[in-house]
């Protein structure tokens, strides 16, 4: 296979940057470094190193967090903030975010070991289902509504239809379910203040077909494996 892939499945880092390294010629292969990213390796007789480390295949974890608030959706933060990665240093390997919440936003974070599942669960060409729960500012029309999802003009374009139902409003708030396939950064955030109305409150409960069910606030649980390839299945359009 591709030397970035193993890494990837390694779980040292994403293939993106296990190719940055390949090209920074921080990897050998039986002694010698190598640079061209489409490198080949057998895992099976090849020996890799990684700045003069071996590396070794660990197995993969797959973790369903329901993150709180106050946490950065990252490995580590230069500013000392609590990360994700934190809730779960309990496990046996070094775990990352496959994508990211914000600092305020609560809910549904998948956390993998494994490169390749992160760059397939995060890749916009298959358009992910992400659900949320949004409590927003004043009562949201029907009109309004319905602009949500028909999509809105962000500073980086319109975004794509979205499924917007209405759970709850008053002349206060209004709490709507909004699933959307993008990723672009604080994208519900940006969509609802652009039809008038700041969020209050988001909660992601749902990826895929993956809610949080009765997770409490700041545990997780690992998926399992027929979980696992359910999601690659669902994601790839492939049959079950």
């Amino acid at each position: 296979m591709r030397l970035a892939k193993y890494l990837a499945q390694a779980g040292l880092a994403s293939r993106r940057h296990a190719e940055e390294l390949i090209i920074a010629g921080r990897i050998k292969i039986n002694g010698v470094i190598v640079r061209e990213v489409v490198t080949l390796v057998d895992p099976m007789t090849d020996q890799v190193e990684v700045d003069n480390r071996l590396v070794v295949a660990e197995p993969h974890f797959y973790a369903l967090l329901n993150k709180p608030a106050g946490y950065i959706s990252t490995v580590q933060d230069p500013q000392g903030r609590p990360t994700v990665v934190e809730l779960t240093a309990d496990l046996p390997v070094r775990m990352h975010p496959v994508g990211r919440l914000d600092y305020d936003t609560e809910g549904l974070l998948l956390l993998t070991n494994d490169g390749e599942f992160t760059n397939l669960v995060t890749h916009p060409r298959y358009r992910v289902d992400k659900r949320y729960l949004v409590q927003v500012q004043g009562y949201i029309t029907d009109a309004e509504s319905s602009h949500l999802s028909r999509g809105v003009v962000l500073e980086d374009g319109l975004t794509a239809p979205a499924v917007v139902r209405i759970k709850e409003r008053n002349s206060t708030s209004t709490t709507l379910e909004v699933s959307i396939h993008e990723g672009r950064k604080r994208q519900v955030k940006r969509m609802c203040a652009a039809v008038g109305h700041p969020v209050v409150r988001l909660r992601r409960i749902g990826l895929g077909f993956l809610d949080l069910g009765g997770l409490e606030v700041g545990q997780y649980r690992l998926l399992s494996q027929d979980e696992v390839e359910r999601l690659k299945r669902e994601i790839l359009g492939r049959p079950g």
